[in-house]
């Protein structure tokens, strides 16, 4: 099983987006953002992120934004 396959495609946290193919779900990976909360790994996509840049890098819980 190649690691692509193993790793299900990513899900915004945020807006609930998703990649729409293999080579979206590629640069998704390179693009968005992947995080740890309540031990468990968040994505949250290019555009979500762009908004709420200084959320993030204040560490705010997600709930807040």
């Amino acid at each position: 099983m190649s690691a692509a396959a193993a790793d299900p495609r990513p899900v915004c946290s945020t807006c609930g987006a998703s990649p729409s193919d293999d080579e979206a779900t590629a640069l998704a990976r390179l693009t968005w953002t992947r995080g740890t909360e309540n031990g468990r790994e968040v994505w949250t996509c290019d555009d979500c992120s762009r908004r709420h840049l200084r959320s993030i890098e204040g560490k705010l819980d997600s709930a807040w934004w």
